[in-house]
């Protein structure tokens, strides 16, 4: 099964570079780093190389200001110097990453001698890599993952030799697992959730997907139902361990772009619709103008939508409705007010959402009005923000349950249901910060996964 499945995979790649191409015209992060996307990577830049050539090829790639060298650059640089053990952790996409930054912290703190090799799917979760781990400077670099061929990977592992595999939420690739067992580096499922839709898929896919999971050397599973779905894979071994977003730190930076955003608006009372995705704006904005006689009379509306190619389709979308629109991208924070007259603003920055979430009264968390499963509702949560929350909600829908049970968050049916319920929450402030003060609570209640997932790791990583 496996091999027809890496059959289809060379079939199709000409079709796969081409959409990656084509999804470069509007987002051009797609059209770069493709040797990193095939594994291939400059042989001076092997796992093996000394500092002396790391630093050279760090000083060429800048020089010559090529995409392609300069990920191979940055890669000498985190795992040429000193021959230093690399902790390979994979985050597929922005949530995933903005997930994954406890357990990377954690990581280098406790194992002081690593490096980390962190890899992405998508342009935006690389460039919320970059944002959230500047920090860390050498100790960490980032590549585009490879597809999922064994040439590819084999090469991957040959060329970064990680110790161990850290496959954040959801992501189970079958080659890229047969590899790693193949070079013998353990395979972990991080901050793991299956919800009974995704067992369904994997269920059609027979074999394939069963030799996968009995590949993998640990799950440390968001919840005891995501645990037991796990384990109707094959998987050995299994631990709940919580959801590692609880432990996300709010940085001191991020409140204060929320600060200097909220300065900018000023009074105005502020719905914010987080992380919608495409057919959902439509039914916001038909929603606000229909019921602005319940909201607030200078009440903003602040858009966020979750994927950046989309920015400027929402505001071309919010102007036909006559409404008045800021982009966050040209609104000064720098002691100058936003104008009263703006009706919408939209949220076209990437690495802001907490200082978004920051500047908000009431947050409604998007990708739950359509049928598309949810978003992380945790974040707004975490900063005291109350949290509506549309019907469908899969992808979270433990979490979305304690949270809704603790009184934190609130459903609502469908856009119509949410003005309703930001109207009465606006207009009530002992209410809204009572929600507020629940929706807290119940994320401190929730935190420790990310120590509970790295007690399990020191038997697979001994050699750090």
């Amino acid at each position: 099964m496996r091999l027809f499945y890496s059959l289809m995979w060379w079939l199709a790649l000409p079709l796969v570079l081409a959409r990656l191409w084509l999804r470069g015209r509007k987002e051009p992060g797609y059209r770069q780093h493709w040797g990193e996307r095939l594994g291939f990577y400059d042989r001076a830049t092997a796992s093996g190389a000394d500092g002396a050539v790391a630093g050279a090829a760090v000083t060429a790639a800048a020089t010559a200001g090529s995409n392609a060298v300069n990920g191979a650059a940055s890669a000498a640089a985190a795992v040429g110097a000193a021959g230093a053990p690399v902790l390979w952790v994979h985050a597929v996409s922005v949530g995933e990453t903005r997930a994954a930054e406890p357990l990377v912290d954690a990581l280098l703190a406790q194992y002081p001698a690593s490096r980390i090799i962190l890899t992405h799917m998508t342009p935006t979760g690389r460039a919320t890599g970059k944002a959230l781990f500047a920090k860390h400077g050498g100790r960490l670099v980032q590549s585009y993952l490879p597809y999922d061929l064994g040439s590819m990977v084999s090469r991957f592992i040959r060329h970064f030799r990680p110790q161990v595999c850290i496959l954040m939420e959801t992501e189970v690739w079958p080659n890229l697992i047969a590899v790693c067992g193949q070079q013998g580096v353990p395979v972990v499922l991080a901050n793991a959730r299956l919800s009974e839709r995704s067992l369904r898929k994997a269920a059609r896919l027979g074999s394939l997907m069963l030799d996968a999971a009995r590949g993998i050397s640990l799950v440390a599973a968001q919840t005891e139902a995501d645990a037991q779905r796990v384990r109707s894979l094959g998987v050995q071994k299994v631990e709940v361990t919580g959801s590692i977003k609880f432990d996300v730190v709010v940085t001191d930076a991020a409140l204060a772009v929320g600060a200097a955003l909220r300065a900018a608006i000023g009074e105005r009372p502020v719905l914010l619709c987080a992380s919608t995705r495409e057919g959902e704006e439509e039914l916001i904005l038909s929603a606000f103008q229909q019921d602005r006689a319940a909201l607030p009379a200078d009440v903003l509306l602040l858009i966020v939508p979750r994927h950046p190619q989309r920015f400027d389709e929402v505001e071309k979308m919010i102007a036909a409705r006559g409404m008045t629109v800021e982009r966050r991208s040209r609104l000064a924070l720098d002691g100058g007010a936003m104008p009263a007259a703006v009706e919408v603003l939209l949220g076209d920055s990437m690495g802001e959402m907490f200082a978004y979430y920051s500047a908000c009264d009431v947050a409604f968390v998007g990708g739950s009005l359509l049928p598309l499963g949810g978003q992380n509702l945790i974040e707004p949560a975490a900063l005291g923000k109350p949290v509506l929350i549309g019907p469908h909600t899969f992808n979270f829908a433990l979490v979305t349950e304690d949270a809704l049970a603790a009184g934190g968050a609130q459903r609502v049916a469908d856009a119509a249901g949410l003005m309703s319920s930001a109207a009465r929450l606006l207009s009530d402030t002992e209410a809204r910060a009572a929600m507020g003060r629940n929706a807290q609570a119940f994320a401190n209640q929730h935190r420790g996964a990310t120590r509970r997932t790295l007690a399990l790791l020191p038997a697979l990583i001994q050699k750090v």
